[in-house]
């Protein structure tokens, strides 16, 4: 099917799906709205896990997203939901926030296909490559300081996941 017939999917997937996770779908979705493609891009996320359910976006991410003057694109209507195995029918590129996630996602894969669609949010960013750091920390466990620092480790990505996704919607 070619991307005109359905647009491209990205689902990103952390632990509860309340903070880490859609502090990227968020971003993305506004960058791919930046870049002119939000209207063949379409973003959501997910959880490993179900403990979260049902349960709106965490407060000090829309914090931190509102300090830094992003727009509303989705924040209120968010509930957490967890990913499954038939979630990959829907996504073409599936972003795991941190190692562990990645490592479910490959348990969930049902294929070689299922498991090719999965990446490291942060494998998108050249200097975390280039570290060797591509895991993201899990902010629920801190302050501020430590949302700030997930917004920057994602913002850092983005441009490398927007590219990513221009360059397979060109190809």
């Amino acid at each position: 099917m070619s991307a005109s017939e359905h647009p491209y999917r990205v689902t990103v997937v952390c632990h509860g799906n309340i903070c880490r996770s859609p502090m990227a779908e968020f971003l993305l979705r506004e960058a791919f709205d930046d870049a002119g493609l939000g209207d063949r891009v379409e973003v959501d996320s997910a959880g490993t896990s179900a403990e979260e359910l049902g349960n709106p976006v965490h407060p000090r991410t829309v914090a931190v997203l509102r300090r830094h003057g992003h727009p509303d694109v989705g924040w209120g209507e968010h509930r957490a939901r967890q990913f499954r195995a038939e979630m990959f029918d829907a996504s073409d590129l599936v972003l795991a926030a941190d190692h562990p996630h990645a490592d479910r996602l490959g348990r969930l894969a049902r294929d070689e296909d299922d498991a090719a669609t999965v990446r490291l949010v942060r494998s998108f960013d050249p200097a975390a490559v280039a570290a060797g750091e591509l895991g993201m920390d899990d902010p629920w466990y801190g302050g501020d300081a430590e949302y700030e620092q997930t917004y920057e480790e994602i913002r850092a990505a983005v441009p490398g996941i927007v590219e990513h996704v221009r360059a397979a919607l060109d190809g």
